[in-house]
């Protein structure tokens, strides 16, 4: 088979790495890729959410899969438009990816479907949201609806920053339209969780738990970012606490959609919070995560593009099990200086032949570039280095370890990942 993967991140690198080693992969071409995944694809210079350019070359080339990475194709309606050409292609329909492209559609979804969730309450105008926020104080969270690269959401902790949060997405347009609207809600404590599962919206396969760090420095200080690194599987994550995950937040909403008559074909992400009072949803997402991604697939000893296929012919009903290796994967994302602000850019890159080397080791590629025989930096998250051990501390020691031997002017990675779980 003839497979395009759409995207230029570690998710992507790590989707081409594991799609590779399908039996029935024939050539695999990644559309816009990064320096890493030339290394195992064909890149074509193709942006991610350039969908007639995306059809066309699928078309030219005779695509027999196309794989949606970023929630941006997604949410612009890539998957209808290649099922209207009568392509085949894995990820949910546009309106499904609402679920993660308005944050309000998934609130309002969850409310009427009893999906546990903070509580919460929309605002169009940053006068009457500061006046709200005034009036509950805090800490809140504050939420732009729209799509924001991981950066819509503001945990205040004081009231001034909160309303700042407010003026920034709402007054100065910091995300530009996907904070026309907001959402103020209740802060919920605990510790997080990251639950993917793939489903074709009558059946579900559940992936390995994962436990994402938002916060760019140790001991989560700092702002969001899109994640700096990520632990496979998330020990806190118990067998009853899945249960009621599956239960109550997967089950009603997939179910939840099929009643508003969209059906969810893909992968669906939860967010949780672990709270006092059960899992409570934070997010979804309409597709892989990342970094979770990078730590969960190296411990799937399943065929993926086999499980792909299966979601898009509503036939995930002939995939029982999915396989796991039983070993830990930590995965630490080390990213240029400044990020997730202005971050330079063109760096040279070493050591990563010599981090590969260690023994179960994988560097997937977020933001390079190939310049000649070198590889330089080309985004905030430059870099998931990512390792397997027999336990998380073991995974842990050998990431940390590779990443000694990796090097680029203004690498910052936090320490503490993984810690949590030990």
């Amino acid at each position: 088979m003839r497979i395009l993967v759409v995207g230029s991140g570690a998710r992507e690198h790590a989707l081409v790495w594991k799609i590779a080693q399908s039996r029935l992969c024939d050539k695999i071409f990644c559309a816009p890729g990064n320096g890493g995944i030339s290394q195992i694809a064909e890149c074509i210079d193709i942006k991610a959410d350039d969908i007639s350019g995306l059809l066309k070359f699928a078309r030219k080339e005779k695509i027999d899969l196309t794989v949606v990475g970023p929630e941006t194709a997604l949410s612009l309606g890539i998957v209808d438009e290649f099922e209207k050409a009568g392509l085949k292609i894995f990820g949910p329909a546009k309106s499904a990816a609402n679920l993660e492209a308005s944050k309000i559609f998934s609130k309002e979804l969850m409310a009427k479907y009893k999906v546990p969730t903070a509580d919460f309450k929309i605002f169009d105008n940053p006068e009457e949201a500061k006046k709200y926020i005034e009036k509950i104080g805090a800490p809140c969270v504050v939420k732009a609806d729209g799509l924001a690269g991981g950066k819509g959401v503001v945990v205040a902790k004081a009231i001034d920053e909160a309303k700042n949060a407010v003026t920034l997405m709402m007054q100065d347009k910091i995300f530009g339209d996907a904070g026309k609207k907001i959402i103020i809600e209740e802060c919920l404590t605990g510790q997080e969780a990251s639950i993917l599962v793939i489903t074709d919206s009558k059946e579900v396969v559940a992936l390995a738990s994962a436990q994402d760090h938002k916060r760019v420095f140790d001991n989560d200080q700092g702002p969001n970012t899109g994640g700096m690194g990520a632990y496979s599987p998330a020990t806190i994550v118990t067998s009853d606490i899945f249960k009621e995950i599956m239960d109550k937040i997967i089950y009603r909403t997939i179910d939840g959609l099929a009643k508003e008559g969209i059906d969810y074909r893909g992968v669906l992400y939860a967010g949780v919070m672990l709270t006092k009072d059960g899992p409570k949803t934070l997010e979804f997402n309409a597709r892989f995560g990342d970094p979770e991604t990078q730590a969960i697939l190296p411990r799937l000893k399943s065929d993926l593009l086999e499980v792909m296929l299966a979601t898009r012919e509503g036939k995930l009903s002939k995939i029982r099990n999915l396989e796991w290796d039983d070993r830990a994967c930590v995965c630490v994302v080390c990213a240029a200086e400044g990020y997730p602000g202005n971050y330079t850019k063109d760096k040279e890159i070493s050591g990563l032949d010599a981090a590969e080397k260690s023994g179960d080791i994988v560097v997937f590629h977020a933001g390079t570039k190939k310049a000649g025989n070198k590889i330089l930096t080309n985004g905030g998250r430059v870099l998931g280095v990512t390792g397997l051990g027999g336990s998380i501390k073991e995974a842990i020691n050998k990431t940390y370890s590779a990443i000694k031997k990796i090097n680029f002017e203004g690498m910052h990675y936090r320490l503490d990942i993984g810690r949590k779980a030990i």
